[in-house]
């Protein structure tokens, strides 16, 4: 057996010992929120503050499809995903271009003026007159919502405790969750009152607002400033400015870490796939193919919502004990379990615990990624490296939406004395194949739990002999050095 393999195996994942297990007990969530300070805590809730309003923003159109498809000409729910389609492939081009921007000039004023665009395009959804123009919109706020994920993260992380780290990602990546609870919390009650579907996008701009102004005042990411005073500390020998250190500590970067690079893309991939296959086509699914309304379709979204937060808490704080990996495997297994339940049934009752658990599962195994990117990404570059793998992820699970509501209109079943588009089936296929997808990457990825993240000074990276130490030190099982035996 060559020595790839046994570093492989070695690698899969396992049960802590009890050993291990008495070592690395957690503190309780109570505990963990007591020891924040006060600078920590608001650090945290702005990137989370951020991730929910651009959640928010995302899940106004998909829950207004039926309103917005007698906007436009009675457009299908096909031909509308369109926009959603054009949101996600244009959020790698934010995440690469905000991802630069924050890791060399800071996390403050480019978060704040890329959810202070979030709001302005929101509110520019709710003007615009054609399909056409609303595509176009759709598209430019797909820019602005791909460079928030990595800033937000590494706001909301980078500056807490190492005890606090999984719990705390698990609640930042249910911010996600919870725009989409707040979005059809605002569906159900404001756009069903006023009957005019531009109401989710009006208060979408004015929440964008509060918290571009909430990342105004707080202030710099102190693990940011750190480093920056390191790297100043300690002034280039050749003589080059900070741009052109960067761009070539950038370039050494991907030289060393296009494996893990690739690797966490891909893996992004599934997640993304996992999450907009189970979300986005939803609320269309149960009223086309259960026959709920579109109140009940929005309460059954926001019981899904909850399923997902306590899901995502959970497993963020479960994975402080036994691993980033085995806590997203067994989330993983769960969704798998649930998938029946999700599909079968079709009282109000059923759904509402097929959504709820399958979500738990879900947003359970998603709640991990954030804290597992940030302590796999290369040191000097995680926002860019968590943003964009994220959103390239993204971009290549763009068409999972559009994908389903094509194959739904295609594959129909018999319901109420007449044919509609199956929803369910197509649904069920999506989830437990990208559900075995991510298991098997799952079982071959790296972990660094409990990595410190005080970054290296940018200056040193620039050296050949730390770039070779680095790369020695955070190798993927598969990139392990043959034996030369």
């Amino acid at each position: 057996m060559t020595t790839w393999v046994r570093d492989i195996i070695k690698n899969l994942p396992r049960i802590p010992s009890a050993q291990e297990r008495k070592a690395n007990k957690p503190q309780s969530p109570w505990t963990i929120c007591k020891n924040l300070t006060l600078l920590q805590a608001f650090y945290f809730f702005v990137g989370f503050s951020a991730w929910t309003i651009d959640a928010f923003d995302f899940f106004a159109v998909t829950l207004t499809l039926t309103r917005l498809s007698d906007q436009f000409d009675g457009r299908t729910a096909g031909s509308l995903s369109s926009s959603v389609t054009l949101t996600l492939l244009f959020r790698s081009v934010g995440a690469l271009g905000f991802g630069i921007v924050t890791d060399r000039f800071g996390r403050r004023w480019p978060l704040t003026i890329n959810v202070l665009c979030i709001g302005i395009l929101s509110l520019a959804t709710s003007i615009v007159k054609t399909y056409s123009q609303f595509l176009a919109v759709r598209s430019l706020f797909g820019i602005f919502m791909g460079g928030v994920y990595g800033m937000a993260t590494a706001t909301a992380l980078e500056n807490l405790p190492t005890e606090a780290r999984g719990f705390f990602s698990g609640i930042l990546q249910q911010g996600y969750a919870i725009g989409s609870l707040l979005a059809a919390c605002v569906n159900i009650s404001l756009v069903a009152h006023t009957n005019d579907w531009r109401t989710i996008f009006y208060i979408g701009s004015g929440l964008s607002l509060v918290v571009a102004f909430l990342r105004a005042i707080c202030p710099e990411s102190k693990v940011f400033i750190e480093t920056k005073a390191e790297a100043k500390n300690h002034p280039d020998a050749l003589g080059r400015s900070p741009g052109t250190i960067y761009l070539e500590t950038l370039k050494t970067a991907m030289k060393l870490y296009w494996g893990r690079f690739l690797f966490c893309v891909l893996l992004m991939t599934g997640f993304s796939a996992l999450s907009h296959g189970s979300q986005d086509l939803y609320p269309t699914y149960v009223q086309i193919t259960k026959g709920m309304s579109r109140e009940k379709s929005s309460v059954l979204t926001i019981i899904g919502n909850c399923g997902a937060v306590v899901g995502g808490s959970v497993f963020g704080w479960l994975s402080q004990i036994i691993g980033r990996r085995l806590a997203i495997l067994i989330a993983i297994i769960w969704t798998a379990a649930f998938i029946p339940l999700w599909i079968l049934p079709s009282s109000f009752i059923g759904l509402s615990l097929g959504v709820g658990l399958i979500q738990f599962g879900v947003q359970g195994a998603f709640g991990v990624v954030p804290i597992y990117l940030s302590e796999v990404s290369p040191p000097a570059f995680r926002a860019i490296f968590t943003g964009l793998t994220y959103q390239i992820g993204n971009m290549i699970s763009a068409p999972t939406f559009q994908g389903e509501a094509r194959a739904g209109e295609l594959h129909r079943t018999f319901v109420g004395g007449r044919y509609v588009a199956d929803y369910a089936f197509v649904q069920a296929v999506m989830i437990g194949v990208v559900s075995a997808f991510i298991f098997v990457m799952i079982c071959f990825a790296k972990e660094n739990k409990g990595i410190e993240f005080k970054e290296l000074a940018i200056s040193a990276l620039t050296s050949d002999q730390a770039a070779e130490d680095m790369d020695q030190k955070e190798k993927l099982p598969f990139e392990a050095e043959q034996d030369p035996k």
